[in-house]
């Protein structure tokens, strides 16, 4: 049986308001990816800033060695809640259905609340970028039953690491 091939990942917490101290949920998909086996390529906090957001993972989309990228938070309706502005236009082949399977996930967690939920994801440059919501449950759930199959070199019938740039 062939072993998991570990990706190279960074972490983006989107947010105006976290700190490396409060920051619940950029801490549950590190602990994830790396109880995964995967490596933490970096975890930064951005201001939930159209400009700001877009120069930070411009910068990791252009980096070679980042093969996936997770953003959690700036999903919602809010004013403030910029990510599906700044990072959509950036990728070059949207992946509907994980926002759609991951509001039928959290439909069964939190109800229809989920439809206030904007989570995507898509292929840019090689590498896979999921949004998810800034909470830390949400994390949990897109990590724990969506992303770590679709991040899993041995996950059948189909995952995504043969469709990101190799290190």
């Amino acid at each position: 049986m062939p072993s998991l091939i570990p990706l190279n990942i960074a972490v983006v917490t989107v947010s105006d308001t976290r700190t490396p101290q409060t920051d619940k949920s950029g801490v549950v998909l590190v602990e994830r990816l790396q109880s995964a086996g995967h490596k933490l390529h970096g975890k930064t906090i951005v201001k939930d800033d159209v400009c700001q957001l877009r120069a930070e993972v411009s910068s990791l989309i252009a980096d070679s060695s980042v093969q996936a990228i997770l953003l959690t938070g700036g999903t919602g309706f809010t004013a403030r809640d910029n990510t599906v502005t700044a990072i959509q236009p950036l990728l070059d082949t949207p992946i509907e259905g994980f926002g759609e399977l991951f509001r039928q996930l959290s439909y069964q967690e939190i109800g229809s609340s989920t439809i206030q939920s904007r989570a995507f994801a898509g292929l840019v440059n090689g590498a896979i970028l999921f949004c998810v919501p800034g909470s830390p449950g949400a994390c949990a759930t897109a990590w724990d039953k969506i992303i770590s199959e679709q991040l899993d070199s041995t996950h059948k019938p189909c995952n995504f690491t043969d469709k990101l740039r190799q290190n």
